[in-house]
Parts: structure tokens; C-alpha cells; sequence
């Protein structure tokens, strides 16, 4: 059974463009390691310093958790945070296109 887990939070305008970097290696390495066990989508919104991160996984044992680019990412995030995390289980009512679902 999967579990759909979403992460809001805002950054200090001065650590968004570092944030979304950080993020962006997350996506390389999941990529070159063909990372299974979960589905995963990070948005930055047109304010250019709020972030969604909604995650699907698949699996018992998150994928993150052996990340070694996402342990760099959680490394010192309080500090380029402005609002947040806000952390939430969510319920997939819809899905379209295969980019996040149940």
C-alpha cells in the first residue's frame, strides 16, 4: 500500500536558489541510481520561495532515507527557512497523467 506524503514550507529569499539546487541533485541521483519504491515531485511556486514536495511511496522503506544527496539537502535547511515544514499524509482522489497517484 502506498502512502502520499506532502511538505510545504517557504525560504529565505536569499536561500531559494540554493534550495532548489539541492533538490535538483536529489532528482540526479535518484535518476542514475533508477531509484525504485517511490514517486516524487518538487515544486517551487511562482513566488519563487515556497516549496511543495509531494512524494508517493511504494515501499516500507523510504528511498530518501539512503540519499546521500537529500541528506545534504535536510543538512542546515532550518537555517534557509523562512516558514515551515509543514509535513502531511495525503489521500490521492485523482491522478492524471502518471506523475503522482494512488
Amino acid at each position: 500500500m502506498s502512502e502520499t506524503r506532502v511538505i510545504r514550507y517557504r525560504t529565505k529569499p536569499e536561500c531559494a536558489d540554493e534550495n532548489a539546487r539541492l533538490i535538483a541533485a536529489v532528482f540526479e541521483e535518484l535518476a542514475e541510481n533508477d531509484t525504485a519504491g517511490i514517486r516524487y515531485i518538487a515544486l517551487r511556486l511562482d513566488d519563487g520561495v515556497t516549496f511543495l514536495h509531494v512524494a508517493v511511496l511504494d515501499a516500507d522503506d523510504n528511498p530518501l532515507d539512503s540519499s546521500a544527496a537529500f541528506t545534504a539537502f535536510q543538512s542546515g535547511i532550518g537555517s534557509r527557512l523562512d516558514e515551515g515544514p509543514f509535513p502531511a499524509t495525503a489521500t490521492v482522489v485523482g491522478s492524471h497523467g502518471g506523475v503522482i497517484g494512488g
